[in-house]
C-alpha cells in the first residue's frame, strides 16, 4: 500500500513525524480523510482528533489538537496545531476542569472579547472530552 510523510507539530514540539497510510481530521467544513495522492489542500482545522493509520499497525494514532492549519501534498502532510496532545497523554478531569472554567467565564463575562475567549476554550475542552470518548470506544 502507498503511504504518505506525515508531521503534526504545535508551538510547543513535534507530536508526531512518519509514514501512513491515511489520516483523518476534522476540517473547517467537515471530517477529512487524506491518502497517499491527495490533490494539495490547505484548510483550518476545528478541535479535535487526529486519526493516523500506520502501516503494518492495526491501531491508529490518535492525537488531540486545539485547531490550527492542515497541509496537503500529494506525498506529505502537515497539521500545524495551536495545541496538540497524543491521545495516551489526555486527561479527562482536566479537560472537564477547563469545559467547567470556560462555562463559568461565558456566564459571568466582562467583555465580548471575554465571551469569544471563554468560547473558544468550551469548544476545545468539549472537543478534547469528545475524542477521549473515541478513543475509549476504540481500546
Amino acid at each position: 500500500m502507498a503511504t504518505m510523510h506525515v508531521d503534526v507539530v504545535s508551538a510547543e514540539a513535534s507530536i508526531f513525524e512518519g509514514e501512513a497510510e491515511f489520516v483523518a481530521l476534522p476540517g473547517e467544513s467537515g471530517e477529512l480523510g487524506i491518502f497517499p495522492r491527495h490533490v494539495p489542500l490547505i484548510t483550518r482545522i476545528r478541535p479535535g482528533a487526529v486519526r493516523i493509520k500506520i502501516p503494518g499497525q492495526s491501531h491508529e494514532e490518535f492525537i488531540f489538537v486545539a485547531g490550527g492549519i492542515l497541509d496537503v501534498q500529494p506525498d506529505a502532510v502537515t497539521v500545524l496545531a495551536d495545541t496538540a496532545i497524543r491521545g495516551a497523554d489526555l486527561d479527562e478531569a482536566k479537560a472537564e476542569a477547563a469545559r467547567k472554567a470556560a462555562q463559568e467565564a461565558m456566564t459571568n463575562r466582562g467583555s465580548e472579547l471575554d465571551y469569544a475567549k471563554a468560547q473558544a476554550e468550551l469548544a476545545s475542552a468539549v472537543a478534547q472530552l469528545a475524542a477521549l470518548r473515541r478513543l475509549r470506544r476504540k481500546a
